[in-house]
């Protein structure tokens, strides 16, 4: 039986691994990054205006447990 063998990417395992590495590093650099600044800059626009609901008063209704 003829066996199958993968040494052509022998070769290309380090380099492929550093490429790897060098996106996931990449990712949680941009994760870590935008989230220190969101938070850093959360400031709250002047402009947002705060509504209170007003709830009409309600007639008081008590919970019961029927059996």
């Amino acid at each position: 039986m003829k066996r199958t063998t993968f040494n052509a990417i022998g070769g290309w395992q380090p380099f492929l691994f550093c490429i790897g590495m060098y996106v996931v590093a990449l990712f949680f650099s941009i994760f870590v990054c935008s989230s220190i600044f969101y938070a850093l800059n959360a400031k709250t626009s002047s402009r947002e205006v705060v509504k209170t609901a007003t709830v009409a008063p309600a007639k008081q209704q008590l919970a019961s447990v029927g059996h």
